[in-house]
């Protein structure tokens, strides 16, 4: 079903570029992928060349055959989904990071409050999933920090607007340093996430802040884990928000303010197609908290 997602978004963008912003994937990733549907089916999908994409006689054929089989399994989806949600009473919630911020107890009990015998269920999703499952339709909604690839496909409300910070390895040259301009660490390896993040990878990276300076990747991490990890292993500095530094403190590490930068943003997304009431509950609830 991912194969022919994305086929079809292709085929209706013809561009390879707004298709891959579409799917919240990157476009080598895209390519690939239908590299593998054209080997698995045999044939020729799409005519490519530098400037234009086009729909082979073979591409054709499966464009609606797809669109149909897409249509009825995202159908069959909502259908299970709901048929879980009113059995089980359980609200979603995916996330790539701790929320901390003293946000998460007040929010269920509010919660709670509106919905009585409901529960969240929080679910850790990868940074190759900017969404942190929200597109694909694993969660209900979720934590996720902006700029998002396609962001008028999804409902979003922002928690929290804070600056950006650096963590490094305790003998690392910022120790001892109570803050420091962008410009000193245009030079530094910086970690990234996955290049699925797309335009999260971009933000993080603050590729928009370098004037052109190129970046130094040390090491691609997927999650906190394995980016403190990498900070530990001395592979790199890494971007963070304020809330977050205060989260992941620990032995070995520090984390200093980020001067020159713009601010980043955590918020909640969700599909905006999804009109239950217990979705607006939860964002109430977050508003109030």
């Amino acid at each position: 079903m991912r194969d022919l997602r994305y086929f079809v978004a292709v085929a209706e963008e013809l561009s390879f570029t707004r298709a891959a912003e579409r799917l919240y994937v990157s476009q080598p990733a895209l390519s690939k992928q239908i590299r593998q549907l054209e080997e698995s089916l045999r044939v020729r999908l799409f005519d490519r060349d530098r400037r234009t994409v086009a729909l082979t006689a073979p591409g054709r054929a499966l464009l609606p055959a797809a669109r149909e089989l897409l249509d009825r399994w995202a159908e069959a989806q909502r259908q299970v989904s709901d048929a879980a949600a009113a059995e089980a009473a359980v609200l979603t919630v995916g996330m790539s990071t701790s929320v901390g911020r003293g946000l998460l107890a007040p929010v269920r009990a509010l919660f709670q409050e509106r919905r009585p015998g409901w529960r969240l269920e929080i679910r850790q999703v990868n940074w190759d999933d900017a969404t942190a499952g929200v597109a694909a339709g694993e969660v209900d909604l979720a934590f996720v920090w902006l700029p998002l690839p396609a962001p008028e496909t999804l409902a979003v409300h922002v928690v929290a607007r804070e600056p950006r910070w650096v963590a490094f390895r305790e003998d690392h040259w910022l120790a001892g340093r109570a803050e420091v301009a962008f410009s000193e660490l245009l030079d530094e390896p910086f970690l990234a996430l996955p290049e699925e993040a797309g335009p999260l990878r971009a933000y993080w990276l603050a590729l928009d802040e370098r004037a052109g300076h190129p970046v130094t990747v040390g090491a691609t991490v997927s999650n906190a884990d394995e980016t403190f990890t990498a900070v530990e292993e001395g592979c790199g500095i890494v971007l963070l928000a304020a809330g977050n530094a205060a989260i992941y403190q620990r032995p070995g590490i520090g984390a200093v303010p980020v001067t020159g930068l713009s601010p980043c943003e955590l918020a909640v997304a969700w599909r905006p197609a999804d009109h239950r009431p217990v979705i607006r509950d939860f964002v109430d609830a977050l508003g109030s908290a």
